[in-house]
């Protein structure tokens, strides 16, 4: 088996009362499939792994690998920052037909030195019989494999691959000069997959591709095949989307993206919480502009640009100005002009396009002793 092109870090969808939502998990596997994805890893950091309990993250790799039927490889995913535990959860998978990989990350939390990442990883690869890709994400582990720590994790017997998620492009194309040749190197970031693919990587493990699975896919090979103008035409129209997904903790932005596609409920699990309304209303913005949700029916309309002007009375007392909008309802004709007025005495000037605009104005205007506002500037 060899990972080349997109993969789907898969989200878990869960039902109102927090049960995972299986037929969601079967619609959404089975829409990648179709989609075209390369392959799909279940029970990643975007799956919300950490809240799932030893069967639920047994059954969503057995959900998927059923929906998948053989027609895309699946790369498992089995972590633990206890490397007894991160053994046993590879062998338990490993056993399982359908998976083709695991897919393990560093160890979070404990901070270990580069000595205790290369055995960490060491003793889970000579457990299994199977390929297994490590995956480099310093931002959640605070533990960054370092190309030296991986070269030498080269060397063991079923280590395939990474994912490298650092962030550190310096970092990325070192790793790709110390690995071997049919070493697999998979962008972990959405964003840097074209740099990552022009380096010598052969792919991505997306979250991008939960919301876009066949743009995804055809970006990914399209620069595998060099048809650059290709991929970085759907880089760019896409890469709002691919930076939306992370402008709060991920798997927040692409659940609630699914969310508003019709693909899954809207539903985390402790600690998570569902996103704040400043950033859904931006994240919305984004999936509308991408094509993935229509903008609501019901949606009010953008309101015209408004004009402003300025009603200078000199009958009435003291010599006046008051800035009016040119639709306030104490105003005729739509003009900013009070009603009855005398240009005898008075007179309006304008318009203006914004109410600064129309302010200066009345601080420049000859005798005005009083100047003020309607309400309808507010």
């Amino acid at each position: 088996m060899q990972l080349r092109g997109c993969g789907t870090a898969l989200v878990t969808p869960f039902s109102q009362d927090g049960a995972i939502d299986e037929n969601a998990l079967r619609n959404l596997v089975a829409w990648q499939v179709e989609s075209g994805i390369d392959f799909l890893i279940p029970c990643g950091t975007t799956g919300e792994t950490p809240t799932l309990n030893h069967d639920e993250w047994l059954h969503v790799i057995d959900v998927t690998i059923e929906v998948a039927a053989g027609r895309v490889p699946i790369v498992a995913g089995a972590t633990s920052n206890s490397t007894q535990e991160a053994v046993a959860k590879a062998k338990e998978v490993a056993a399982r037909p359908g998976v083709n990989a695991i897919l393990t990350a560093s160890p979070y939390y404990n901070k270990p030195t580069q000595e205790g990442q290369y055995r960490h990883f060491r003793a889970i690869a000579e457990a299994v019989d199977k390929p297994v890709i490590l995956y480099n994400v310093p931002g959640r582990t605070s533990a960054n494999l370092e190309p030296a720590t991986l070269a030498r994790l080269c060397e063991v017997p079923n280590i395939a691959g990474v994912k490298e998620a650092s962030g550190n492009m310096t970092q990325i194309a070192e790793v790709l000069n110390v690995v071997p040749e049919g070493f697999v190197v998979l962008s972990g970031d959405d964003a840097v997959t074209l740099p990552v693919i022009a380096l010598g990587g052969v792919g991505v493990i997306s979250v991008a591709s939960n919301e876009i699975p066949r743009e995804m896919a055809e970006m990914t090979r399209a620069a595998l095949a060099n048809d650059w103008q290709t991929a970085r035409t759907l880089h760019r129209k896409y890469l709002p989307l691919m930076q939306a997904n992370f402008i709060e903790s991920s798997p927040l932005p692409v659940k609630a993206v699914l969310a508003m596609m019709g693909k899954i409920e809207e539903v985390y699990r402790l600690p998570l919480l569902p996103m704040r309304r400043d950033t859904r209303s931006k994240l919305q913005r984004v999936a509308t502009d991408a094509g993935l949700v229509t903008k609501p029916a019901n949606a009010a309309p953008t309101p015209a640009p408004s004009e402003f002007y300025v009603y200078e009375n000199w009958a009435a007392g003291p010599h006046k100005a008051v800035v009016h909008r040119a639709s306030c309802g104490q105003c005729s004709s739509g003009k900013g002009r009070p009603a009855g007025h005398d240009p005898t005495h008075s007179r309006w000037h304008g318009p203006y396009s914004t109410a600064t605009e129309a302010r200066e104005a009345s601080h420049h205007m000859a005798g005005v002793l009083i100047r003020s506002e309607c309400k309808c500037v507010a």
